[in-house]
């Protein structure tokens, strides 16, 4: 077996090495090749298509794909299901809908550097297919996305884009990831359904959508022993002067947010597959590559064609003969887009010859839709070898309902062919108006046409969503050769509707303690104008009922204004009673009550996008007592905000410093506490662990919330007595939010001071239970609580204690900051309760 594979791999690195242009004898890759040039040509040799399917950007398989795509030109896409809502973010401080538009955009950008495209089948911000967190079941996952919701999505993208061979990242095993498992589960489920016109009819008898037939179906396979396939994917590529793994790495460098991207060294990779199914054929003990049994190019496609089909049998030759015209061009720019005309002429043919075939065997509609990608790509082609360079410039990129704006279009030839009847116009929404256009002309090398168009926005005109395509973009028109293309071309910026003003209340949640006596608040409202031009705002507060009401304020904002800050002070009523509360900043603008923040997100490596959402604080009220004389040190490690909600709340809190905690004296300080991972994030802390414990052994008490094995956690020396975290990981936690529970010691202190701890603090919990669970400690530890997860496993170690020293230590890993960065009270009351123990004598 190993010798046939290592074969099969020596093949392709020689037929991979054939298909790329030579280099020149005293040509470095780099004066010889044109990526852009390349990258386009490529896929013109193939037929074939690939889609590669996973749960959250960031799934998808990068050095595979990058093979695929740049090194054979096959036309692959990656399916992704959520946006990554529910992850953390190591670049900045967005989280949920904000860190998925991030994560979105980060697969858009990567995907870019390995050629791939990108479908998701979660929609809007407020999608029910969304990354609610870590799930260990399938069923749970596709329960709460909605399977039926989910499948109709998925079956949908597969009758769209056609794919012959689909790729789920991960199996459906229990090691993994529950949104991994649910999408393999669907991929598997696919390939009979999207091809039996039975399931979801609607597609295919309203919106005219046609079954589709995947042809194979591989799974990464579980050992190299169990491959149906190996394919060498680590080969250099003389065009990107990098081999293939190194080009996925640039691309996953680009998921900065989940901090991925390492380096690689040149060398042999071998990626492995397992056939599970079938459409062409029996499935094989073994295999040369994927593509066997599917036509590779329309040479292929024709040998396939009966004798009295040998009229489309000729066309398609021809069209091949024309395609590799093209790529054999290469790098020429002017022969190129020459030759791709020529070849447009010969598809367009083609596909006349086959609408009004009638074949013997031949799926007609496959044909068609082959015949339709590569006009895609021959478009595609003549767009970068013109060489035309469209500038689309708005000279107000944030619009607002019933404005106007002028867009300034420029059109240059960049390359060395005549351009003919050029054309260009501005595709908008149908309901929005546009004066102006650009009439046919020719375009020769070097000369530039400018035109201004001056666009209307409806009064009624939709906000901008960040998951949709553009709301403009410029058409253009040309002729080479006598034949025409019609190309897109988007804004370099993002053009977005948003409202004339954005309202940002700081704080953005709040809490009142009915334990403690009603205290004046004081809330600020940023109001950010994008209306491009001066206007007042008249700014409130709506209030819940029992409220005293706030006088509104006038914010006026002239030319050169962006923003102002105004403020309302206010007191809870006495007497208010438990429970969620909201307060909503409201802004009227001539007439139009406005009550919308719009974040705006801004990565150098992504671009600038706005996440718009309701302008509303949002409180709860509940009983909250700690010791008022209980003093505080916050050792921060970046990836949570308890310290600041613990501020809110009135406790006093200080931020510990590097130096401070290497030779401050700790003791002034009744508790620490450790962020979550801070052993990972904060170098000065692993330094000086010793110290930490020290201050414990003097009389201390130090509450470590949870860290990853892997984040410097050293079980023999971390804490004062062994405890190690579990692994796999993916076993050692709870992640149902309402698991069942049990009280091991309900006289504890730790759940009976400052509050008594019921069973209603554990209700409202979001997300999950607990992360990282302890898997072996030393007996001097107690435990306080076990929780038993969906699939039945029951953890004993969420909250740890142990007297050391003079002092006392806990590490609980139950994910506190979700809970207080959501206004749970329950998460609340208990951490008070684990950090006033040193007040409880």
């Amino acid at each position: 077996m190993f010798q046939r594979k290592w074969m099969i791999a020596l093949s392709l690195l020689m037929v991979l090495t054939l298909l790329v242009p030579a280099v020149s004898k005293g040509q470095t890759a780099q004066e010889q090749h044109d990526e852009e040039l390349w990258s386009a040509v490529k896929p013109l040799d193939t037929i074939t298509s690939f889609l590669n399917t996973g749960a959250h950007p960031d799934d998808e398989r990068s050095h595979l794909l990058a093979y695929l795509s740049r090194g054979l030109g096959v036309h692959t896409a990656s399916l992704i299901a959520n946006r990554g809502e529910g992850g953390q973010n190591e670049i900045g401080e967005e989280l949920g809908n904000a860190l998925g538009i991030i994560r979105s955009r980060e697969l858009i950008e990567a995907s870019k550097v390995t050629g791939v495209e990108v479908f998701h089948l979660s929609q809007t911000t407020d999608d029910e297919i969304y990354d609610f967190g870590f799930s260990k079941s399938p069923d749970e996952t596709l329960q709460k996305w909605g399977e039926e919701e989910t499948y109709e999505r998925f079956i949908r993208l597969i009758r769209t884009y056609k794919p012959d061979i689909v790729m789920p990242s991960f199996r459906n095993v229990e090691s993994q990831h529950g949104h991994h498992r649910a999408i393999s589960i669907l991929s598997q489920k696919a390939f009979e359904d999207a091809a039996d016109p039975s399931v979801f009819p609607e597609q295919i008898e309203e919106e005219g959508l046609d079954t589709w037939q995947i042809k194979k179906l591989y799974l990464p396979a579980e050992s190299v022993e169990t491959a149906t396939v190996g394919i060498e994917v680590g080969d250099y590529d003389p065009v990107y002067d990098q081999t293939y793994p190194q080009i996925g790495e640039e691309s996953r460098y680009l998921h900065k947010s989940q901090g991925m991207g390492r380096e690689v060294e040149p060398g042999s990779e071998m990626v492995y597959l397992d056939l599970v199914k079938s459409s062409v054929g029996e499935i094989p003990e073994q295999e040369e590559t994927i593509f066997e049994g599917i036509p590779y190019d329309f040479n292929e496609y024709a040998e396939e064609l009966k004798r009295s089909d040998r009229k489309i049998k000729r066309q398609l030759e021809k069209l091949q003969a024309d395609l590799e015209e093209v790529i054999e061009a290469y790098p020429s720019h002017q022969s190129v887009l020459k030759d791709t005309h020529n070849a447009l002429k010969q598809l367009y043919k083609t596909k006349r010859f086959v609408e009004h075939f009638q074949f013997n065997d031949i799926d007609k509609k496959d044909l068609l839709h082959r015949l339709n990608v590569k006009e895609e790509q021959l478009e595609n082609t003549s767009k970068v070898a013109s060489q035309l360079e469209v500038s689309t410039n708005v000279a107000a990129p944030n619009l607002t309902q019933g404005t106007s704006t002028y867009v300034d279009i420029t059109l240059k030839n960049n390359g060395d062919v005549e351009l003919k009847d050029v054309t260009a116009k501005l595709n908008l929404p149908e309901d929005w108006d546009v004066d102006g256009s650009m009439h046919a002309q020719n375009l020769a090398p070097g000369d530039e046409q400018n035109f201004d168009v001056k666009i209307h926005v409806p009064e009624d005109a939709e906000y901008y969503q960040p998951h949709e395509d553009s709301v403009l973009s410029t058409k253009v028109t040309y002729k080479v050769e006598r034949q025409a293309v019609q190309l897109n071309y988007n804004p370099e910026e993002t053009i977005a509707v948003l409202p004339e003003v954005s309202l940002k209340a700081d704080p953005a949640s709040m809490i009142v303690n009915t334990a403690k006596e009603m205290k004046e608040e004081t809330i600020d409202v940023n109001v950010t104008n994008y209306s491009n031009g001066p206007l007042t705002a008249e700014v409130s507060l709506n209030l819940p009922e029992g409220w005293e009401p706030v006088e509104s304020q006038t914010v006026e904002l002239g030319e050169n204004d962006t923003s102002k800050n105004v403020s309302f002070t206010l007191t809870p009523p006495e007497g208010i009673e438990n429970g969620e509360f909201e307060i909503k900043p409201v802004a009227e603008v001539e007439g139009k009550q406005l009550d919308t923040t719009v974040q705006k997100i801004a990565y150098d490596h992504i671009g600038t996008f706005y996440y718009l959402k309701e302008a509303a604080i949002q409180g709860v009220a509940f009983e909250l007592n700690y010791p008022e004389d209980l003093k505080i040190g916050y050792i921060e490690s970046g990836f949570d905000m308890v310290a600041d909600q613990l501020i809110n709340a009135g406790m006093d809190v200080t931020r510990i410093s590097d130096g401070e905690l290497a030779n401050g004296d700790l003791s002034q300080y009744d508790t620490i506490v450790t962020g979550i991972r801070a052993y990972l994030s904060r170098e000065d802390l692993l330094n000086n662990n010793a110290h930490l414990l020290e201050y414990v052994e003097n009389g201390g008490h130090l509450v470590v919330q949870y860290n990853k094995p892997w984040d410097n956690w050293d079980p023999n020396a971390t804490a004062p007595y062994p405890l190690t975290i579990g692994q796999p990981s993916i076993e050692w936690r709870v992640t149902d939010e309402t698991s069942e529970y049990e009280v091991l010691q309900p006289n504890h202190t730790l759940l009976n001071y400052p509050n008594e701890i019921t069973a209603e603090d554990w209700d409202g919990w979001v997300q999950e239970r607990g992360l990282y669970y302890p898997m072996e400690w030393d007996d001097r530890y107690e435990t306080l609580i076990n929780m038993t997860d969906l699939d039945g496993d029951t953890f004993d170690g969420g909250i740890l204690y142990t007297d050391y020293g003079e002092g006392s230590y806990v590490y609980t890993n139950l994910v506190w900051y979700r809970q207080i960065q959501n206004q749970v009270p329950g998460g609340y009351r208990i951490f008070t309760n684990l950090i006033s123990y040193p007040k409880s004598e």
